[in-house]
């Protein structure tokens, strides 16, 4: 009881405090609300990303794999004069797809790979267009709609026929208000003078995520089509696994490993030449990168904490000062080093708490202004204010210490006569 009517008391005269300087007690106050702002904003930023990474995964299929040259997910460091880890590796060619989608535990087996284009119809052009080689079916796998047209069959993909399906802003760049299905598109593979002429077979509308908006120009041809009539090379194709629906992934991945080092003639002591790539393991990678992206992040946010925690100790050795006669005083009447401790200590925690408070109202504001203007379904986890008030508390303490010691430390006859 003693220990909670000190802290009442500490609290009230905080407050009183803040009150009788305004303007040095805003200033601390702004400080630590920036650091803890920009804290609270990140990790709705890093909350809404993984959300809407976790939400595609689960939309393409959590138990899907791919088979890809080089296992990327992998996090690795080498010097720009080595060669790429993938360089003496084989590529994955379209007959070892097909060949996978025979297999017992294959539903799909779609090849694709990526390359950049140039597309133009009359006068209108649009430069670096995302373009992927890929198999018929790709469409269910990938979160979106056919707003107008279709996907190509399997028959239109073994004929290489000339067709392309493009993003809905391609679409409206290139042709304006005109139905762009059944209309032709010149396509230009890199900076080649020879353009090959492609009909629109559909407009296909991707799902609102957070990359729909970064690759806005985009197409999808039949992959013998952008390899015989682009020249388009496959040298980073792979080739994504849909295991069938009775089969467990761990089957299916076992069947394609001992398909692939078949059809490689790999023997038994030789290392794959290839790599399996599960969902779950991009999905580790991108939760890599948005961990090492938020530490940054937390470290820049930390100068706000830092600024504030100066101004804490500004703030509160000017009050030391302004009220050394309160302090002997109190020490006359019998108040402990311990208590005089405690009540600066308590004094410099409300205000940096005060500014834990503001910075966590910034941070939401912002966090609901992302949420509402982008496609990055931003929200503040319970954990990032718990976290965010715990770091205005122990910055409040921290920088505390010093005027609250000083203050614990005064001689009370000396304190007395102080004008």
């Amino acid at each position: 009881m003693r220990r909670l009517t000190m802290l009442e008391e500490g609290v009230r005269i905080a407050l009183d405090s803040i009150r009788g300087n305004k303007v040095r007690s805003g200033l601390t106050i702004l400080g630590v609300s920036i650091g803890v702002g920009v804290v609270v904003m990140i990790a709705a930023l890093v909350t809404g990303i993984q959300s809407s990474i976790m939400a595609g995964f689960e939309s393409a299929g959590p138990d899907n794999f791919g088979v890809m040259r080089f296992d990327f997910s992998a996090v690795r460091v080498s010097l720009g004069s080595q060669r790429p880890p993938w360089w003496n590796k084989p590529v994955i060619e379209p007959e070892e797809a097909e060949r996978l989608a025979r297999l017992p535990a294959i539903r799909e087996a779609l090849y694709s790979f990526a390359f950049s284009s140039t597309m133009a119809v009359d006068a209108r052009r649009v430069t670096s267009v995302q373009s992927y080689g890929y198999s018929s079916g790709w469409g269910a796998y990938q979160p979106g709609t056919f707003s107008a047209g279709r996907d190509f069959t399997p028959q239109e993909v073994a004929q290489s026929r000339p067709l392309v399906v493009i993003s809905l802003p391609l679409a409206q760049e290139l042709f304006g208000g005109l139905d762009p299905v059944g209309r032709r598109i010149r396509v230009t593979l890199g900076n080649r003078a020879v353009s090959e002429a492609f009909t629109v077979l559909g407009v296909f509308e991707p799902e609102e995520n957070i990359f729909s908006s970064v690759i806005e120009h985009w197409a999808i041809f039949p992959y013998t089509s952008a390899m015989k009539r682009l020249k388009a090379s496959n040298w980073q194709a792979n080739i994504w696994i849909v295991p069938g629906d009775s089969f467990r992934q761990e089957t299916a991945i076992d069947q394609v490993i001992g398909s692939m080092r078949s059809m490689r003639g790999l023997r038994p002591r030789d290392d794959n030449n290839f790599a399996i790539v599960r969902s779950d393991q991009l999905l580790s990678t991108f939760n890599t990168f948005l961990g090492i992206f938020f530490l940054i992040m937390l470290a820049l946010s930390s100068v706000g904490l830092l600024v504030g925690g100066i101004g804490v100790i500004g703030i509160m050795m000017i009050s030391v000062t302004e009220r050394t006669r309160e302090i002997g005083v109190r020490k006359a009447v019998g108040a402990t080093r311990q208590e005089i401790l405690w009540q600066f200590l308590v004094e410099a925690a409300v205000l940096t708490v005060l500014g834990g408070a503001a910075g966590l109202a910034l941070g939401a504001a912002m966090a609901e202004g992302v949420a509402a203007y982008t496609p990055i379904p931003a929200s503040i986890p319970l954990w990032a204010i718990f976290t965010a008030l715990a770091m205005a508390l122990v910055t409040g303490i921290l920088f505390g210490i010093a005027p609250a010691y000083r203050a614990s430390r005064m001689d009370p006859i000396s304190a007395l006569r102080f004008e």
